[in-house]
């Protein structure tokens, strides 16, 4: 073991509550060790889905030694505990895969969509190559209150289907693609310099935030988190129901500070105290 816990994690526990998500294990860059640490103080303490995301195979055997019942995706990298996802609710994710060398991070993706609890579907292998291949899935598309499009190489596909449905877009880049793809900022730099409008694009290879961004955005409707104190400052206070919120009202000019107290003299005779 990667010695105590606390020599390497600080877990947040308190996020469900806050952000009504949990917080996921981004293994990438963690020993083994620590991911099996991480997933040992998790088996007990947490609420709702964990996500181990960008697991290689070391990481997910450490994650199953520890949670022998874990969700284990190899493709997408990614395991989840407990292994069953929530029922859905909201409404529905549709992910779209430009070309099969794109098929983990849509991987990733949908199955966060899913484990956030939205109902999801995953089109492959219909990338701007052959248009006719989108062209068939536009009515599954419309039906979607958000879909997610990863792409590689130009990355062109995002700004098509933006222009096809009325959905927000989540654009993924990824590192596929030839040396001039530039391991995904060529298709980056395309996504963000999309016409198409509403389309909004998160880091390359991403698929874990694209997930989480379009479960986001088809949550059911429902009362906003309550608003905490942040550690060493003060709740925001709010008027009772029925009363009005107390304001305060703007500074009048003669009163705005300045260098030179002719100028606030000359600011003041130039307001209109009948003007809107």
């Amino acid at each position: 073991m990667s010695g105590d816990l606390t020599s390497y994690a600080e877990l947040d526990l308190d996020r469900t509550r806050r952000r009504g998500y949990p917080e996921a294990v981004y293994c990438a860059g963690k020993t083994p060790e620590q991911v099996a640490g991480i997933a040992t103080a998790l088996r007990d303490r947490a609420e709702g889905v964990t996500l181990f995301t960008r697991a290689g195979a070391e990481h997910a055997e450490a994650v199953l030694a520890t949670l022998p019942d874990a969700f284990h995706d190899p493709v997408a990298g990614l395991l989840a505990w407990p292994p069953e996802p929530p029922e859905p609710t909201g409404d529905r994710v549709v992910v779209v895969a430009a070309g099969t060398s794109d098929l983990p991070v849509a991987r990733e993706a949908t199955l966060t969509a899913q484990y956030l609890g939205r109902a999801t579907d995953l089109i492959v292998d219909v990338g701007v190559a052959g248009l006719h291949r989108i062209l068939g899935h536009v009515d599954l598309l419309r039906r979607a209150r958000a879909v997610v499009v990863v792409a590689g190489m130009d990355g062109a596909l995002p700004g098509v289907v933006a222009g096809l449905i009325p959905a927000p877009v989540v654009a993924v880049p990824t590192s596929v693609g030839y040396g001039a793809a530039f391991e995904g900022l060529a298709a980056l730099l395309t996504m963000l310099n999309a016409c198409a409008p509403g389309v909004a694009v998160v880091n390359i290879d991403n698929g874990y935030g694209a997930g989480h961004l379009a479960a986001q955005i088809t949550a059911p409707p429902g009362p906003a988190a309550p608003i905490t104190a942040l550690p060493g400052r003060a709740a925001p206070t709010t008027a009772p129901p029925g009363t009005a919120a107390p304001t305060t009202a703007p500074p009048s000019a003669a009163s705005i500070p300045v260098a030179d107290p002719s100028l606030s003299t000359a600011i003041a005779g130039r307001v209109d105290p009948g003007r809107p």
